[in-house]
C-alpha cells in the first residue's frame, strides 16, 4: 500500500495525478499486524453477543457459537492425530450445509489448505481438479460419494452425515470416519500445533479465470482476514441482531469467505438452504424473520415480476437489504425492486476469486442509484485504469483494464508460475480482465470483459454496449452480442435475441434500430433469434455456448 500522506489525492473521485492511482473513499479497515495468526483464531477470538451460529432451513436444527466451536476444536484435533499438518490439501465436495463451516475452519486452524469444488462438476472435472491439487483426504457426503470415487478410488474419504440417518454405504471407497464421530471426539486443549502465519496459504479455490482451463487460485490467511474484517465493517455487523440467507454456494469464493467464515466474525446468524428454490427461500425468510437476502440478478428479476403475487403470500417486512452480486443491475431493476419492496435497501458488490471476492461495492441506496455502477473502491483498496494496448495509466472516466491493489489480493495461482506473472505485477498489481472507467465521484463501471471485447478492422467494440441499447427496444426481452468470424473484417457484432411474447420483429429491424444509434463499426451484422439466452447460475451470459452455436453452422 502506498503512503496517502504525501499525495494529493482529489477528495472527491480518489484520483492521484502524481501516480494515477484511484484510492479508495471509504474509511480504511484495522487489520491484525501480528505475523501467527490463522482466520479461524480470528474469527472466534472476536467479541460478539450471538447466540445461533447456523440453523439449517431444511431441518430447523439449530447450531450455536458454542456448539460449533467445540466442534471446530474437535475436529481439527481428529485431523491433527491423524497426521493432516501445515499445507496439506484436504478437498470438500458438499452441497451448502451447516457442517461446510466445520470442515473449512477445523482444516485452516491446523494451517493445511482447504479446496472446494462444485457438486454440479463431473467425475473427469472433480478428477482433475484432484490431480492438480493432491489432496490429503476429502470430505464429501453420502449422495456425492460414487461421483468422489469414480474421480479417484484411492483418496482416503471422511463422510459428513448428520449423525442420525445410517451413512455406511455399499460402495469400494476408502472411508476411515464420519463427521458426526469426529465431532464427539473431546478436543485436547493442550497440544501445540504448527504455528500459522498469515501468509500462510489458507484455500485453493478453482477459478475459470478469464480464459480456458480453470486455475487454482492460492489465497493466504491474510487475504481471508481483510475479507472478514471487509464485510463486517460494511454491513455494520456489529450494530445489532442480524440474520443472513445463505443461498450463494458455499464452494464459491463469496460462499466460503462470507457465510461459511466472515459473517461469524460478528455474532450474525447463517440460515442455510442447500440449494435454491424460491418458494423454499421466501418461506425461509418469513420463518425465521431474516434481515439480509444475498442474491444473483435473475433472482431478483423474479422478485421483481412476481412481487404483487409474492407479497400477498410472504411476509418480508423483516428484510432490510438486498445483496446483489455477479453482474451490475440497470436502473430499471433498481428502481422496480424499490418500488414493489420499499423498506428493502439494495446493494451491490463486485470482486474476484482472486481478489476474495473484494473489489468494489454500493453500500447505500443512494449509492445503488448510480445506476450500472459495480461501486466505489472497498477500503484499503487501491485502483489503476490501464490502456491495454499501450499500458498507459488512464484518468477519471477514460475506460482501460481495472487493475486492483488490496490485502486481500491472491498470492497467486496454484503450480502455474507462468499465470500467475501474466495476470499479477512485481508491484502486486491485479489485472482483473474487465474493462471499466471511475467516473468523477469515484464510482467503477464496468463496460465489459477485456477477452470479449470484438474486433471489428482493429476497432474495439464492446458486446455489453450493445446489449444495453437491444434490450431498450419494446420488443426485446433480452439479448446476447458475440464476436462473428470474418476473414473481410476480423470479426463483426452478432445478436442473439428473445422477442417478447407475441412479436413479430425482423431481424432487418433490430441492425436498423441499432446501425441508428452507433458508430459504423459497431453495428450488428447478423440476427438470430432464441427462445432464451444461456446464463451461468451468477446471472453472466455464456458467450463461449453463443459462439459454439453460431460458429458450428458455418
Amino acid at each position: 500500500m502506498a503512503d496517502n500522506n504525501n499525495l494529493t489525492i482529489d477528495p472527491r473521485s480518489g484520483f492521484c495525478k502524481s501516480n494515477s492511482v484511484f484510492y479508495s473513499k471509504r474509511k480504511p479497515i484495522p487489520l491484525p499486524l501480528t505475523d501467527f495468526l490463522d482466520v479461524t483464531t480470528f474469527i472466534s477470538s472476536r467479541p460478539h453477543h450471538g447466540k445461533t451460529a447456523f440453523i439449517d432451513a431444511a431441518t430447523g436444527r439449530h447450531l450455536s457459537f458454542k456448539d460449533l466451536w467445540k466442534a471446530v476444536d474437535s475436529v481439527s484435533t481428529c485431523l491433527y492425530d491423524m497426521g493432516i499438518r501445515k499445507g496439506h490439501v484436504i478437498l470438500l465436495l458438499s452441497p451448502n450445509s451447516i457442517f461446510f463451516p466445520i470442515v473449512c475452519l477445523s482444516v485452516m486452524s491446523l494451517g493445511a489448505v482447504i479446496t472446494t469444488t462444485n457438486p454440479l462438476n463431473t467425475p473427469r472435472e472433480i478428477a482433475k481438479q484432484i490431480a492438480n491439487s493432491k489432496p490429503s483426504l476429502a470430505f464429501t457426503t453420502p449422495e456425492l460419494l460414487a461421483k468422489l470415487t469414480e474421480s479417484n478410488s484411492n483418496l482416503t474419504i471422511i463422510l459428513i452425515d448428520d449423525g442420525i440417518t445410517d451413512a455406511s454405504t455399499k460402495t469400494n471407497a476408502k472411508i476411515v470416519t464420519t463427521l458426526s464421530e469426529m465431532v464427539k471426539k473431546e478436543p485436547s486443549g493442550i497440544r501445540v500445533r504448527e504455528q500459522v502465519n498469515q501468509d500462510d496459504t489458507a484455500t485453493l479455490l478453482y477459478s475459470s479465470g478469464t480464459t480456458g482451463e480453470s486455475k487454482g487460485v492460492v489465497s493466504s490467511h491474510k487475504n481471508l482476514i481483510a475479507m472478514v474484517q471487509t464485510i463486517v465493517e460494511r454491513f455494520r455487523l456489529n450494530e445489532g441482531d442480524h440474520k443472513f440467507i445463505c443461498t450463494v454456494p458455499m464452494f464459491h469464493i463469496y460462499g466460503l469467505a462470507a457465510f461459511a467464515t466472515g459473517i461469524l466474525a460478528a455474532g450474525s446468524t447463517v440460515i442455510v438452504l442447500s440449494k435454491f428454490e424460491m418458494g423454499e427461500m421466501l418461506s425461509t425468510i418469513v420463518k425465521y424473520r431474516a434481515t439480509y437476502l444475498p442474491l444473483v440478478p435473475p433472482i431478483l428479476v423474479a422478485l421483481i415480476n412476481g412481487a404483487d403475487q409474492l407479497r400477498e403470500r410472504y411476509d418480508l417486512s423483516s428484510l432490510n437489504f438486498v445483496l446483489s452480486g455477479g453482474a451490475p443491475l440497470s436502473k430499471e431493476m433498481v428502481e422496480g425492486f424499490s418500488e414493489k419492496y420499499p423498506g428493502v435497501t439494495i446493494l451491490q458488490g463486485y470482486g474476484l476469486t482472486e481478489s476474495a471476492g473484494i473489489g468494489a461495492s454500493t453500500d447505500t441506496l443512494e449509492e445503488s442509484r448510480r445506476y450500472g455502477t459495480a461501486g466505489l473502491l472497498s477500503p484499503n483498496t487501491e485502483a489503476k485504469i490501464v490502456d491495454p494496448e499501450s499500458g498507459n495509466a488512464l484518468l477519471v472516466n477514460q475506460t482501460g483494464e481495472l487493475w486492483l491493489r488490496a490485502p486481500s489480493v491472491m498470492k497467486g495461482y496454484f503450480s502455474n508460475a507462468e499465470a500467475t506473472s501474466s495476470t499479477i505485477d512485481s508491484e502486486g498489481w491485479l489485472r482483473t480482465g474487465d474493462l471499466c472507467y471511475i467516473d468523477d465521484d469515484g464510482f467503477i463501471f464496468v463496460v465489459d470483459r477485456l477477452k470479449e471485447l470484438i474486433k471489428y478492422k482493429g476497432y474495439q467494440v464492446p458486446p455489453a454496449e450493445l446489449e444495453a441499447l437491444l434490450l431498450t427496444h419494446p420488443e426485446i426481452s433480452d439479448a446476447a452480442v458475440i464476436p462473428f468470424p470474418d476473414e473481410q473484417v476480423g470479426q463483426f457484432p452478432m445478436a442473439y435475441v428473445v422477442r417478447k411474447a407475441g412479436s413479430n420483429l425482423s431481424e432487418e429491424a433490430v441492425m436498423d434500430f441499432i446501425a441508428g444509434q452507433v458508430a459504423p463499426y459497431k453495428r450488428i451484422r447478423r440476427v438470430a433469434y432464441v427462445a432464451a439466452i444461456p446464463k451461468n447460475p451468477s446471472g453472466k451470459i455464456l458467450r463461449k455456448d453463443l459462439i459454439k452455436l453460431a460458429t458450428s453452422k458455418l
